[in-house]
């Protein structure tokens, strides 16, 4: 058995390598079946600078370490490569690494583009070979993606939003989920679909959020082109795909990148640096050339290959500030003295502007808990370069506000008009995704107060104050319909529920919102600008009365929002009007289709009498626990 001298590497991809500027490694790295001298094999390449020998072990020679010793390259660069005849795809293989100072260990390869079904570690030599069919998407999807388009984003984590019921234990495969998720979809209206990690990650209950498998799709549902599959088939429906990706910790399993080579080689070796306390993982050591290398064109690859429409980026506040969930004494300050972490600072930077300088239509999202500025801004203005940032502030302020009775909910009115103090500061999204509604913090139908019909009447109104605030939306999978337990990641959502009167009323209260968000232009053009909000009503604590208009490009398109957030119907509530002329009711909550009590609002004439600073007002019917959306007519 031999290894021949062959290299996918020029000097020039080596140099941008260790400069920390080759944002397509994996076209070099990892393992990729050609043809040496008339002789089909694989080509393996991996970096290992403090190996003192590096070999494949595989399915095709026993596991042998002494059967094919890869070679080091003469230039430093720590490369070890080498092509082995007659190994093709789907065989097995890790790489047996020989530190100098002596350490053993085998680990799986960082760039392989497939893996073994957990609980079984091995790489699988495999291809990202697909027949794309979704030219016209990938064309036009600039028209979805945009900061002024709607985008109501689908939270779902693959293997528990759906199960087959005569095998509940049993995950769908990436085509099952195709089939069934698109129809579902279409219905409830949602632009886009957002998966919780789909990389292979060991543990099943970590969700994805601990990644080995970095370029390899999970295998639990299926092959790389299975995963394309159904992406493919979401752009053929018109609905774009978000990723979330983790480049902030991995774990530190025996086959995977911690002390990769016997020493810390993606890790900072100091535990104060390298270590997370809160996640027992590692650090990315962001200062390090190669590491960057490896991240960045991590990222290209999925919106690449892959063809995501963007990546939501997880636990970025975790990165920026070298003192994250650490005490006194258990961090290092940076080399001006500060909490800044400045090379993860430095990355993000470098990652965004690679991103949108190679895929301008995509969309890069922070999950970024503090204050931090500039997240979304451009990092030629001195921001982070993010397109969008999670707006938690406002998820934490408005669930508090809808978890009060509402008989106190005068005291807390701060709560929701809180955010529009500093709405545009950042470009939002609106979260209510999967960490709101698991271990512990109860569904979101068991964080409204009241009794079942209130409960119900509070979820809808929360959900017509969260699509009429300015900023886009994500939805975690089951909140569309009221799931009342927990979400579990060990079974289906409880779709049999929508049989039910409440259930069925939040669901296609959804749909109905998701339409009236992608049609009516008001709700997205100015998601991010204070040109497209206005107050009329927001300091009416006494009463729990929210009042506003959201508009549009177009003047005379505008919307009003009323929101009477208590239990009693509000006769004659005089409020008042943006223009003159009829106003009719687009949306209202507190319809019996939705669950509702059936207070219903006639279209109203605007009278000439001043109220709430406007030339205009009219008497209106608030529902109770409810919200209208009214339009002016014959614009």
């Amino acid at each position: 058995m031999s290894v021949a001298v062959y290299s996918l590497f020029t000097d020039f991809d080596v140099g941008l390598f260790r400069a920390g500027k080759h944002y397509r490694l994996y076209e070099k790295f990892g393992s990729h079946v050609l043809s040496l001298n008339g002789r089909q094999g694989t080509y393996f390449a991996v970096w290992a600078p403090n190996g003192e020998t590096v070999s494949v072990v595989g399915s095709f020679n026993g596991w042998n370490p002494n059967a094919h010793p890869l070679n080091v390259r003469w230039d430093g660069s720590g490369i070890w490569e080498g092509f082995i005849p007659d190994v093709g795809l789907g065989d097995l293989y890790k790489y047996h690494i020989r530190a100098y100072h002596g350490a053993v260990s085998e680990k799986a390869d960082p760039y392989a583009l497939q893996s073994e079904v957990p609980p079984r570690t091995a790489s699988v030599v495999s291809t990202t070979w697909y027949t794309w069919t979704d030219e016209a998407w990938m064309q036009e999807r600039h028209q979805y993606n945009g900061l002024n388009r709607p985008i109501s984003v689908y939270e779902m984590h693959l293997g528990s939003w759906m199960r087959d019921p005569e095998n509940p234990a049993g995950l769908l495969g990436y085509r099952d989920v195709a089939e069934k998720l698109i129809p579902y979809i279409k219905e409830t209206g949602f632009t886009h679909v957002e998966l919780l990690p789909v990389m292979e990650h060991p543990y099943y209950p970590s969700w994805g959020y601990q990644t080995t498998g970095y370029f390899a799709a999970s295998s639990r549902y299926g092959a790389p082109q299975d995963l394309m599959y159904l992406i493919e088939q979401l752009h053929l429906n018109g609905i774009g795909v978000l990723l979330d990706w983790v480049p902030s910790h991995f774990p530190g399993d025996a086959h995977g990148l911690y002390q990769f080579d016997g020493t810390h080689l993606y890790e900072h070796a100091d535990p104060k640096e390298g270590y997370h306390p809160d996640w027992g993982s590692y650090i990315f050591n962001y200062g390090r050339n190669e590491v960057r290398s490896f991240l960045i064109s991590n990222a290209i690859f999925w919106l690449e290959r892959y063809h995501a429409d963007g990546l939501r980026v997880d636990a970025v506040a975790s990165m920026l500030y070298r003192d994250y969930s650490r005490k006194e004494g258990e961090w290092i300050p940076n080399i001006h003295g500060g909490r800044e972490n400045l090379e993860a600072i430095g990355f993000l930077k470098e990652l965004n502007e690679t991103i949108y300088g190679h895929f301008p239509d995509v969309q890069t999202i922070a999950e970024e808990s503090t204050s931090w500025p500039g997240v979304s801004r451009p990092v030629y203005s001195g921001g982070l370069g993010f397109g969008m940032k999670w707006m938690m502030g406002w998820m934490h302020d408005s669930l508090t506000y809808f978890g009060h009775d509402p008989l106190y909910r005068q005291h807390h009115h701060a709560q929701l008009t809180f955010s529009m103090l500093y709405a545009f500061h950042e470009n939002f999204m609106l979260p209510i995704s999967h960490d709101e509604v698991v271990h512990g913090k109860r569904s979101m139908i068991y964080k409204m107060p009241g009794d079942e019909w209130q409960k119900f009447a509070n979820l809808r109104a929360f959900y017509l104050y969260m699509f009429t605030h300015p900023g886009t939306k994500l939805l975690f999978m089951g909140c569309e319909f009221g799931q009342t337990a927990e979400w579990n990641h060990n079974q289906s959502l409880d779709w049999h529920l929508l049989q039910y009167e409440p259930h069925r009323g939040v669901f296609e209260f959804i749909k109905s919102l998701n339409h009236l968000y992608r049609t009516e232009r008001a709700l997205y053009e100015h998601s991010f600008s204070p040109d497209g909000f206005e107050w009329i009503e927001g300091g009416d604590s006494s009463n729990s009365v929210l009042a506003y208009t959201r508009k549009g490009y177009q003047p005379g398109e505008e919307l009003l929002i009323i929101l009477n957030l208590t239990p009693v119907v509000r006769y004659f509530y005089r409020c008042g009007l943006p223009a003159p002329g009829e106003w009719e009711v687009l949306l209202n909550t507190d319809d019996p289709r939705y669950f509702g009590s059936g207070i219903e609002l006639e279209a109203v004439v605007a009278e000439t009498v001043g109220w709430m600073g406007k030339p205009w007002s009219a008497n209106l019917t608030l529902p109770p626990l409810g919200g209208l959306i009214l339009k002016r007519k014959n614009t």
